[in-house]
């Protein structure tokens, strides 16, 4: 009996270490090739659960309601669905998008990433008299756009398919052949030659997005993923240049310094705006949002200058 006591305690002290190791651990993983390994553990704590658990379609309504107002133009009205977004997201969960770690981070994550989409997609300055925060995904690709966006320093490896252009496109818009062939490699999807499918098509508009989300824009950079849930740990040089984990710094990952290193301007205030309303509509709170030098990115040195090509046109 005496056994049967001892084998029991080191069973259930076992447990515990591992899953006080899943909430502590300093893994951190890569969504490509880790499905939240971090977790060091089958119980996947770390990466539980399902966004529709959580986030319903009447929410989605609420945050996207002018969406198909009848200000917006006739040939988006009905694309952006809740259920395409559920679809995209189910491919990117097991890897931490909306469910790392517990419910609290994961909606707060989802609020960040949908204000990204919102300020991105937005028809506010056509729905004036409509509630502007509400005016998300109102657009699936950029409008009236003149440009080709294509770069012949990646000719070998994405070249440009003659006559396409590689304008903005999706929830969170693409730009460059080079996005466009780097996002079709990852989604087995054919977007070099066919950039038009994402504007066809809502899910894979939503998976792109996501994808771009949880992407580095470059080798050895944080994603916006990771430096919102804190899987990336500053070096000596981010801490320098002012970069710290949280909503702030997933601006400067998506947009450099077309956003970031310029004091306070209207479109980074415009992002924090739409991510403190949503933290309301989703349910978590504004109070859950930190300290306003987590917010914002108006000190912070971008860790890609736009002199380069980015993600962004």
């Amino acid at each position: 009996m005496a056994y049967n006591w001892s084998v029991l305690l080191l069973t259930t002290a076992l447990i515990t270490l591992v899953l006080v190791n899943c909430e502590e651990s300093s893994v951190k993983p890569s969504y490509e090739t880790d499905a939240c390994l971090g977790c060091r553990t089958r119980f996947s704590r770390c990466c539980g659960g399902a966004i529709s658990n959580y986030f319903r379609s009447s929410q989605f309504e609420n945050i996207f309601s002018n969406r198909n107002s009848l200000e917006v133009d006739a040939h988006e009205v009905g694309f952006w669905e809740y259920q395409s977004f559920i679809t995209a997201s189910a491919d990117y969960q097991p890897y931490g998008f909306g469910t790392t770690y517990r419910k609290l981070l994961g909606m707060k994550e989802l609020a960040a990433f949908l204000a990204h989409v919102a300020t991105k997609t937005s028809c506010g300055s056509k729905v004036a008299t409509k509630e502007p925060l509400a005016c998300g995904l109102c657009y699936n690709k950029e409008m009236n756009s003149t440009s080709y966006y294509c770069d012949e320093q990646y000719k070998s490896t994405y070249p440009c398919t003659p006559g396409v252009a590689y304008y903005g496109r999706g929830a969170l818009p693409i730009y460059w052949n080079y996005n466009y062939g780097e996002a079709g490699r990852a989604l087995k999807v054919d977007l070099l030659n066919h950039p038009e499918y994402i504007e066809q098509n809502a899910t894979l508009a939503f998976k792109v997005a996501i994808w771009r989300w949880m992407t580095p824009v470059k080798k050895h950079q944080p994603s916006a993923h990771d430096v919102f849930i804190g899987h990336w740990k500053p070096t000596k040089n981010d801490t320098l240049a002012k970069r710290v984990p949280g909503f702030g710094t997933t601006m400067n990952v998506l947009y450099g310094d077309l956003v970031c290193d310029q004091d306070d301007n209207e479109f980074m205030n415009n992002i924090i705006s739409h991510y403190l309303y949503y933290l309301d509509l989703i349910g978590v709170g504004q109070e859950e949002a930190g300290p306003h030098e987590l917010l914002s990115c108006s000190q912070q040195v971008s860790f890609n200058p736009s002199s380069s090509s980015s993600l962004n046109g």
